[in-house]
């Protein structure tokens, strides 16, 4: 193999290499687009609020479906602590209790807009319905 030949290929290898490296750092389209938070429950003791006595707490282990124009895109699930985070794309998205059907109680819907590029922040709060 001549040097000038030899050249050519190890600039081609480093060319090569820089490109798969870039592809590896840089992050998906859309990675960082959706939202985050918690859901909490209140009036969970029902009667007056007593001082002292807890009347929320994190609503943990609970499904959640997200709706674009009246079609379900996606699902969650409420960790032990009532927090979750969802990828999306952009839009406006409608959110509630999968599979509610009672009328006591709210568990949404609660509405959220996606920006590109932007994790949103929300913390919303569902209520047992109790008096």
């Amino acid at each position: 193999m001549t040097q000038p030949h030899s050249l050519q290929i190890i600039l081609l290898l480093c060319a090569f290499s820089c490109c798969l490296a870039g592809a590896e750092t840089t992050p998906a389209p859309g990675a960082d687009t959706g939202f985050e938070g918690s859901i909490s429950l209140h009036n969970i003791s029902g009667g007056p609020v007593r001082q002292g006595v807890p009347d929320s707490r994190p609503l943990d282990n609970m499904t959640f479906e997200v709706n674009k124009d009246d079609r379900t895109v996606a699902s969650f699930t409420t960790d032990e602590q009532g927090h979750f985070r969802v990828l999306l794309p952009p839009g406006h998205y409608r959110i509630s209790r999968k599979d509610w059907k009672s009328r006591v109680g709210f568990y949404g819907p609660f509405e959220v807009d996606i920006v590109a590029g932007e994790m949103k922040k929300v913390e919303w709060k569902c209520d047992t319905g109790m008096q």
